[in-house]
């Protein structure tokens, strides 16, 4: 599995160079600038890109510029971004072309070996990988007239799952329920939500996106990513 990898920090880009191959990945090139890491997806069209969302020039917001920048010349181009903090609006805007293949973690979750590795192949495949830390930002942000109201506590608590980007056999497995009962919930889910039959993988998408959207954005003051 083909990978780019674009990180400033010399020691961190090292650092995930040496994790992926160890876990059978092909780091094809590794950068650390927005420049460069624009020229390497748009040369390479990985499997899928680790970024970091904070890069040179501008050390903002580059790095998911870049990213979406890339995504709308190759839909579906599988991105996993990284970032020092929480910020639900660049998760929102990951989702927002409804492709598919994204994912937001923070960059302590690196130390959880096997957890990001499975979150990098998750993300290669199509899926999403949400961290679990907006999750649960979202979780406490409740408003009474928002979208999400009509969802049963469990449904919410489900949907949540699926922001994460479980499966619902491994939402079965964490809830200690069966496969038929999540099933149950997500098909409730995707109604309440006006999602209408189509591809599930689309639906589990937009209902992720509708999610995001039905919560106010928390940014540092700071505006530190």
């Amino acid at each position: 599995m083909r990978v780019v990898i674009a990180e400033d920090l010399a020691l961190l880009r090292d650092g995930l160079i040496r994790l992926l191959s160890a876990h059978g990945f092909d780091v094809v090139e590794a950068v650390g600038n927005g420049p460069m890491l624009r020229e390497a997806l748009f040369r390479h069209r990985p499997d899928v890109a680790v970024i970091d969302v904070r890069l040179p020039p501008t050390l903002t917001d580059e790095g998911l510029r870049v990213a979406l920048e890339a995504r709308k010349a190759h839909p579906g181009l599988p991105v996993l971004i990284l970032s020092q903090y929480v910020d639900q609006l660049y998760a929102r805007e990951l989702l927002s072309d409804r492709a598919g293949a994204v994912g937001y973690l923070l960059k302590d979750r690196v130390g959880e070996v096997e957890q990001f590795v499975e979150s990098v192949r998750r993300v290669a495949a199509g899926g999403t990988a949400m961290d679990a830390e907006v999750i649960s930002q979202l979780l406490m942000r409740k408003q009474r007239h928002e979208p999400l109201a009509a969802l049963t506590p469990r449904e919410r608590e489900v949907l949540a799952m699926m922001a994460e980007g479980m499966s619902n056999a491994a939402i079965a497995a964490r809830a200690f329920v069966t496969d038929k009962a999540i099933g149950k919930h997500t098909n409730n889910i995707f109604a309440k939500l006006g999602l209408p039959p189509s591809d599930d993988h689309n639906r589990r998408v937009m209902a992720v996106l509708a999610y995001l959207e039905a919560k106010p954005v928390l940014r540092k003051k700071d505006g530190s990513a």
